[in-house]
């Protein structure tokens, strides 16, 4: 990709840019600039039925070998073939605020489905959004119209992490609220009990859902690179921790890694796309990701 292009990726740089609906647009324009191709899918839109012009519609939509038989303005009215129903499930607990430096796992996630939600909408798939930390917080139902995009990006940039996590809650009420097959994408550190997370993803396998999870994680929760004694505070339950970071890293480096692997092993056998993100790294692995999945969806 050339290096021009590159600092419309950069998580920094694009969180301080003003205006959720200039950061989405430019996440997206940044990443088609490197691709060979555009990644929009075509879509199809059917003939329905001739309606009478009413002011305030296209006169793109006139249908003028009608009107030069008539005399009469007509427009064509079409039957959107909506490719799916993609629903956002964002986690805003209070963990989502963390950052070592940079971007805030919140910031990061929100930035990443406002790039999302604008890619989909411009393929005229339908998108909703869920934010949730204990309980679900906002549930936007999905549309496909384009002045949909404003109601979603201005929901997104309202956004503040509170409150303790309970993933498996929003999972399995969402499961049983959506009754059409639809796209699942789940934005989260995944800062809860593991078999529990699990028991709600599988709740949407069970009802044919298709899920794209998007495993959210700052660098030093990952690496644990902390050089001097530190006190750790738990963002959701305040609890709080001294200690030397050496004198644990190389466990807490363990546990963590267990933790994601046993996470992405129950996706693997449950065909749930899964894919874990540093803070640190671009927005075009995880377009990408996103994308590769579209790709088997068709």
């Amino acid at each position: 990709m050339p290096a021009a292009y590159r600092k419309y990726l950069d998580p920094e740089i694009v969180g301080k840019l003003k205006g959720m609906e200039l950061k989405a647009r430019m996440v997206v324009e940044g990443f088609i600039a490197g691709l060979h191709k555009s990644p929009y899918h075509g879509f199809s839109v059917e003939f329905a039925e001739h309606r009478q012009y009413m002011p305030g519609d296209n006169i793109r939509d006139i249908d003028w070998k009608v009107y030069g038989k008539s005399d009469r303005f007509y427009i064509k009215q079409y039957e959107e073939e909506t490719n799916l129903k993609a629903y956002l499930l964002l986690d805003c607990s209070a963990s989502m605020g963390y950052k070592s430096n940079g971007t805030a796992k919140l910031e990061y996630g929100t930035l990443l489905a406002a790039a999302l939600s604008f890619m989909m909408l411009k393929q005229r798939d339908a998108v909703g959004l869920v934010t949730f930390d204990e309980t679900i917080r906002r549930y936007i139902p999905p549309r496909s119209k384009s002045g949909h995009l404003h109601v979603l990006l201005q929901e997104l940039a309202n956004q503040v992490p509170t409150d303790k996590t309970d993933i498996a809650v929003t999972l399995h009420e969402m499961a049983e609220r959506i009754t059409r097959r639809g796209l699942i994408i789940i934005l989260s550190d995944l800062f809860d009990d593991p078999h529990e997370i699990i028991s709600g993803l599988k709740h949407f396998r069970h009802k044919h859902h298709e899920i794209i999870l998007f495993h959210i994680l700052d660098p030093r929760e990952r690496d644990f690179a902390f050089s001097s004694e530190a006190v750790f505070k738990d963002m959701e339950t305040g609890e709080e921790i001294t200690t030397l970071p050496w004198q644990i890293k190389r466990h807490y480096q363990r546990a963590s890694r267990e933790f994601a692997e046993l996470i992405a092993s129950e996706c693997r056998q449950s065909r749930i796309d899964y894919h874990l993100i540093d803070t640190s790294v671009p927005f075009d692995y995880a377009l990408y990701a996103f994308l590769a999945k579209r790709e088997k969806l068709y």
